[in-house]
């Protein structure tokens, strides 16, 4: 089950947020992902932070009380995202999995260009597929 890699299980580029976006622009893009959050990206395409539903949250909660909503991406997200490679193995994201919080990581390659998210059920179900094989 080592041999089984990231890159393998991820999902493309289905989501991501620069840090000059609206959160009411984000939040259309989250609502329409189906996604509990996801990267933000510079214009390099590297990961420079994460923007969850958590963190927008408390924006539009703000939003409702003034009848406002000004806030940008940049204002709200959290400025470290927990990043995985792409050659990273399974079980190796499994075991981090366990110890850090994130439930969904942006994966990267070589240069640290966002390339995809990888979560833990795409953990879970490459792990079952490989059980499954035994």
């Amino acid at each position: 089950m080592n041999n089984l890699q990231v890159s393998e299980y991820m999902i493309g580029k289905s989501l991501s947020f620069k840090k000059e976006m609206t959160i009411e622009t984000a939040v259309e893009i989250l609502l329409a992902s189906k996604q509990i959050g996801g990267p933000v990206i510079d214009t390099a395409g590297r990961v420079v932070g994460w923007l969850s539903e958590q963190d927008c949250l408390a924006k539009m909660i703000e939003a409702s009380y003034y009848c406002e909503l000004v806030a940008l991406v940049e204002d709200v997200m959290s400025k470290k995202a927990v990043t995985v490679k792409k050659e990273m193995s399974i079980v190796d994201l499994a075991q981090l999995m366990l110890k850090t919080a994130p439930k969904i990581y942006p994966v990267v390659d070589d240069e640290d260009h966002y390339i995809g998210l990888i979560s833990r059920k795409n953990v879970l179900g490459a792990m079952s597929k490989q059980i499954a094989k035994c």
